[in-house]
């Protein structure tokens, strides 16, 4: 089942894709109640809920298929590692990242769905985007084990996580993370795949889903990736994040980017001259086998307001520090 959200007399509704037909369901039904079943029970609420004629898919404005609660983002995709470093200069990535499957907490507030324009964030001269693949959350849970993880994934989508390059150099040597380099867009769409759908691309505890980026029409030249490349599943990903933390119905979990699915890869290996930076007018097509493709174009932007540097100098207070040496 492909679950979407379409804009129909100016309301978000949710809706099936079959097709090229949209299928609306009645307004009490939202996209959390249908991640939130089994199979067969979901099927009976569509069944129950869907009256009138089919859409054509062409005629409605489809939207982001979900709205997540949370939206973390992985990195498990070494290729990808590889090539940021070596941006940095370095060849091997740190120890941590063979440890465990890094996440950092991305903004549900700046999602934006298919055809949706993404402006230029203020300040921004390196505007990228990341080729993703993201499992949303049915069954919420909390510490759940690996073997069990699959029963809460409902469905999977295709996610951009757009990346304003120089504004995230400036802050993440600090340590303090992307900050607004990540902060001003997140795509989600064209809709969720059920994850049963999914099932004839399994290899193992993987998905071996093809994917590839598109800009201004043309695939980028140094090819796409595979999801099967990751270096966890996404059954991994869930008992990771769920570890002392709830997981919610409508959480996505990004793979982070595939190997060659951004910009950043090639001005690692080629140059900053080899493509350039994202700039008004510019449209990015994400493809991934067995779900779909989502576009976006590339709006202007505005200035950023002005912020005063830190004022240095000022009182601090004398403190006795137990423990500490006078």
């Amino acid at each position: 089942m492909k679950i979407a959200r379409v804009l129909l007399d100016e309301n978000p509704r949710t809706a099936v894709v079959d097709g090229d037909d949209v299928h609306v369901l009645a307004p009490e039904v939202d996209v959390p109640r249908l991640l939130d079943c089994d199979p067969d029970e979901r099927d009976d609420v569509v069944d129950r809920h869907t009256s009138g004629a089919p859409l054509r898919l062409d005629s409605v404005r489809l939207l982001s298929p979900v709205e997540p609660p949370t939206l973390r983002d992985f990195l498990t995709f070494a290729e990808h590692l590889e090539g940021s470093l070596a941006l940095l200069g370095l060849s091997e990535p740190p120890a941590a990242w063979f440890e465990q499957p890094l996440f950092y907490f991305s903004n549900t507030s700046t999602v934006v769905g298919p055809g949706d324009d993404v402006a230029v964030p203020p300040g921004c001269r390196r505007l990228d985007f990341e080729l993703e693949l993201a499992a949303v959350i049915g069954r919420p849970g909390r510490n759940i084990a690996a073997e069990d993880a699959g029963a809460h994934i409902a469905g999977y989508t295709i996610f951009n996580d757009w990346s304003a390059r120089d504004v995230m150099e400036q802050v993440v040597s600090f340590g303090m993370g992307p900050v607004h380099g990540k902060d001003f867009a997140n795509t989600l769409g064209p809709w969720i795949v059920t994850s049963d759908e999914l099932e004839p691309y399994r290899r193992g505890d993987r998905l071996a889903l093809d994917m590839h980026a598109e800009l201004n029409g043309a695939p980028l030249p140094a090819g796409g990736d595979s999801s099967a490349h990751m270096s966890w599943s996404f059954e991994e990903l869930v008992a990771y994040a769920s570890r002392g933390a709830d997981l919610r119905t409508g959480d996505v979990l990004g793979s982070g980017t595939c190997g060659a699915g951004c910009l950043l890869e090639y001005w690692a290996h080629g140059g900053d001259d080899v493509i350039a930076s994202l700039q008004p007018g510019d449209e990015v097509r994400l493809v991934v086998e067995g779900i779909g493709s989502v576009s976006n174009s590339i709006a202007p932007g505005v200035d950023p307001q002005p912020v005063p540097h830190a004022r240095t100098g000022l009182h601090r207070t004398d403190r006795a520090w137990p423990g500490k040496a006078s």
